[in-house]
């Protein structure tokens, strides 16, 4: 690991995104999957796994998170999914961030496989963070835009 004792405690937070890929014909039967609600589990599995990264990814720092947060909607060719976590520590909260939409388009999958068998995950990419030495970073609007259409392709 990094050593980051030297560092600040100061606040930072990250924002990821994710999207699955379903056909149509799979979200028209979202309501009636019979393992529950894809959106509120994806939901709480991304922000379980947010707080277990520093367990999942070897070298990750344990951080204290102060919130986090992860939010699914459906849109016209899937379901789109945003993290946004939160801490004052010495390192970043962006591996958590992209941790908890990962995992959460990872149980979408698993949630809707019997539905379609050819969903994608894709456009898996930090969206913001701010905090820390090398300050504000935030994904150019081309870049999301581009990223967005791939996605909806």
């Amino acid at each position: 690991m990094v050593d980051v004792s030297g560092k600040p405690a100061t606040r930072r937070q990250a924002r990821a995104h994710a999207f699955v890929r379903i056909s149509g014909e799979a979200l028209a039967r979202l309501p009636d999957n019979p393992k529950g609600n894809p959106l509120e589990i994806a939901r709480i599995a991304g922000i379980t796994a947010a707080k277990r990264t520093a367990d999942l990814i070897p070298l990750c720092h344990p951080l204290p998170i102060a919130h986090v947060d992860v939010e699914a909607r459906v849109c016209e060719n899937g379901i789109e999914l945003f993290s946004s976590v939160s801490t004052t520590a010495a390192t970043g909260v962006e591996m958590e961030a992209l941790t908890a939409v990962a995992v959460a388009a990872l149980t979408v999958y698993d949630m809707c496989k019997a539905l379609d068998r050819a969903m994608e995950i894709t456009s898996l990419c930090l969206l913001e963070k701010s905090g820390g030495r090398s300050g504000h970073y935030r994904r150019s609007y081309e870049l999301r835009v581009k990223n967005r259409k791939a996605a909806e392709s």
